[in-house]
């Protein structure tokens, strides 16, 4: 059996990946390389380059591969630009992955893993970490875009003989603790990327967006969580649907808020160096406080977090920054 990893050559995808070859998966990646990288993978999986709304590609992966889950990460991830280009984004996350999962059902695959987001949520009525259960209230199209997304797949598990799970990410971050891959898109907008950047040169500052929030800093509040971990989530998620169980949509987060500000200043502890931070207006769409209840993960998928330490994770992510500016010196 295989696989099938959408957007397996990008930041999150390429871990999930390493983590299903190292469980001793076959993998087959789609990606059509927008944002992603050939050079993350192994060699050994088997990769296509393409849309995965191509119908004809569809059908070349399916007819090479005994494919009997999909991990789908394929998508546009930066709020603020899908403030500005709406459109793009329901073209892009919606009706894409309607196409995913309408090719799914058709190949019958029995086994679907979506990449969900903590944006389904907005800004929580209450400070508490926020369970599935609480209000759906996107600020921003990315959000609405990935809350259609899981409409359709509740829709289609009931009607077809069709298992899925939703993960829910909060903030994702850092780096493969053993260095084979981490977030190298150029001109990411993740907060501990950007602050990598900033603290090893390759950017002259970093801009924090809003310094007005009701918050005890005045930032927004965000809860990071190690891609590494998340990663994990999605085995377990996997063996979970292979096992017999029923749909789910679950939150990956590990259930503690930190700042804007309280980031940086430990991207300045690790490192050991002072960056330049300049203070701008906050940006649309951006959700106040935003923290997981991660407890029916915990329970249902038996996950266990191994990197639940924010300067672990911006280590990381350094580490991974090192890397990238030796490789491109070579």
């Amino acid at each position: 059996m295989t696989v099938l990893v959408t957007g397996g050559a990008g930041y999150i995808g390429s871990h999930m990946v390493w983590a299903l070859l190292d469980a001793g998966e076959d993998v087959a990646v789609i990606d059509r390389l927008s944002t992603g990288f050939r050079w993350a993978l192994p060699p050994e999986v088997k990769f296509y380059q393409g849309d995965i709304a191509d119908e004809a590609l569809h059908e070349k992966v399916f007819a090479e591969n005994d494919i009997d889950a999909i991990i789908h990460f394929a998508g546009s991830i930066i709020v603020p630009e899908s403030v500005s280009d709406p459109l793009a984004y329901y073209e892009n996350n919606t009706v894409k992955s309607r196409a995913l999962i309408a090719a799914a059902i058709r190949h019958k695959v029995p086994h679907f893993v979506f990449s969900s987001t903590a944006a389904v949520y907005g800004t929580p009525e209450t400070p508490e970490p926020v369970l599935e259960t609480a209000r759906l209230d996107p600020e921003s199209p990315y959000g609405s875009s990935k809350l259609m997304t899981e409409i359709m797949l509740r829709d289609a598990a009931r009607a077809y003989d069709f298992v899925y799970t939703a993960l829910r990410y909060f903030n994702v971050a850092g780096a493969d603790p053993k260095g084979r891959t981490g977030q190298s898109t150029v001109g990411a907008t993740h907060l501990i990327k950007v602050a990598g950047e900033a603290a090893l040169g390759k950017r002259s500052h970093i801009d924090v967006f809003g310094t007005d929030y009701p918050t005890a800093d005045g930032t927004c509040v965000r809860d990071y969580i190690h891609v590494s971990d998340l990663a994990n989530a999605h085995l377990k998620a996997l063996e979970r649907m292979r096992a017999g169980g029923e749909s789910i949509i679950a939150n990956c987060g590990y259930g503690r808020g930190f700042s804007v500000l309280e980031v940086l200043e430990t991207v300045k502890k690790v490192h050991g160096k002072e960056f330049e931070i300049h203070l701008a207006g906050r940006r649309p769409g951006d959700a106040v406080t935003i923290v997981a209840n991660p407890s029916l993960a915990k329970r249902e998928l038996q996950w266990v977090p191994q990197y639940d330490d924010l300067e672990f994770i911006v280590k990381t992510a350094l580490d991974w920054e090192a890397h990238l500016a030796r490789r491109n010196q070579r």
